[in-house]
């Protein structure tokens, strides 16, 4: 199925203040609830790009925390109504047995949790009782026949417990596991953030060590999902991923989706090209498909414009992350931080 991915958050309002989380970067912003006439326009406007793409919907709903809208069970029924399918991103703190039965009765396919360390570092990250309240949530989501994925958001902080966070995931039968790197705002010098920068050898070591736990457990039923691009690079100096004959050599076969198949529609009605730095592109009034298709997201589309990769025969399926390049360097298409590739110009 051909689908195009729409991030909405639908609130900011949530139970915890994470440390890395992006939306309160700057400090403590106004929480902000996208009004219910506006979701049922945006829910159009999303329908009639996909279709004029010749794509489905698919929605990932998220926020803050998603539940705490005051209008979350109106607005899945809408959705259930439509058709489209959906994954939820939000918290462990208000999903019962009756919530997630709920929430498979309305279509959700998915519930992704985060799980960001140990029981002491994770609690760090997002607040007292929140490892013991996910760990619980993980096993109500499953007894609804719902999958549950599990999120980690890599840094210095909590890299070296990634194997063990791996036993863990496996340990709770969760269906999917993947992370992601942290990636650097302007406040996180205030928030004392800005120790948490992996070296790139480093950060390979890291991708090391889980691989050989992802060997371990290739049998078992979670499926480990590498949706960190500098996976390929990995995989490619090990043999196991191989550059296909015959592809055409202007397109882009696989990396950051940004500019591609994705977009991020923020509470306040604003379109980015991608939710994880400064990407604002236009406006939920405007028609998607014409934002999507138009010049202020083609900035993200020049590939020639990459300052290492395009001199990188991984080019076209790699391209490590954009959005953690621009967080050092506010340069979307500056090298990525984390990548050890040594190349020959």
């Amino acid at each position: 199925m051909n689908y195009f991915a729409f991030q909405w958050h639908i609130t900011d309002e949530c139970d915890q203040r994470c440390k890395h989380c992006y939306l309160f970067a700057e400090g403590h912003p106004v929480m902000t609830e996208m009004p219910w006439t506006r979701m049922v326009a945006v829910l159009a406007n999303a329908e009639d790009m996909a279709r004029r793409m010749g794509r489905l919907p698919y929605l990932y709903i998220t926020g803050g925390d998603p539940i705490l809208h005051s209008r979350f069970w109106d607005f899945l029924d809408l959705v259930h109504g439509h058709g489209i399918p959906f994954t939820i991103m939000g918290n462990p703190f208000h999903l019962t047995h009756e919530v997630c039965r709920r929430l498979k009765s309305l279509g959700c396919r998915k519930y992704q949790l985060s799980i960001d360390g140990l029981r002491e570092t994770h609690d760090r990250f997002r607040k007292p009782g929140s490892f013991d309240a996910t760990l619980a949530a993980i096993q109500t989501i499953r007894d609804a026949r719902l999958h549950c994925a599990v999120m980690t958001t890599v840094s210095r902080a909590n890299m070296d417990e990634m194997p063990q966070i791996i036993d863990l995931v496996v340990r709770h039968h969760v269906d999917i596991f993947a992370f992601g790197r942290y990636c650097p705002t302007s406040g996180d010098r205030v928030k004392g953030n800005n120790g948490w920068h992996i070296a790139p050898e480093e950060y390979r070591d890291t991708l090391d060590r889980c691989w050989h736990k992802y060997e371990q457990y290739k049998d078992c039923d979670t499926t480990f999902n590498l949706k960190d691009h500098l996976w390929t690079l990995y995989l490619y100096e090990k043999g196991l991923f191989k550059i296909p004959e015959g592809l055409d050599e202007d397109t882009i076969y696989d990396g950051c989706n940004c500019g591609n198949c994705h977009f991020t529609i923020s509470a306040e009605g604003r379109l980015m090209a991608c939710r994880r730095f400064d990407s604002v592109v236009g406006t939920v009034e405007e028609p998607m498909y014409e934002v999507f298709n138009g010049d202020r997201m083609d900035r993200y589309r020049q590939h020639e414009n990459f300052e290492k990769c395009k001199d990188c025969e991984l080019l076209r399926f790699c391209r490590g992350c954009p959005a953690v390049a621009y967080g050092y360097t506010k340069n979307f298409y500056a090298p990525d931080p984390q990548c050890w590739k040594k190349i020959q110009t």
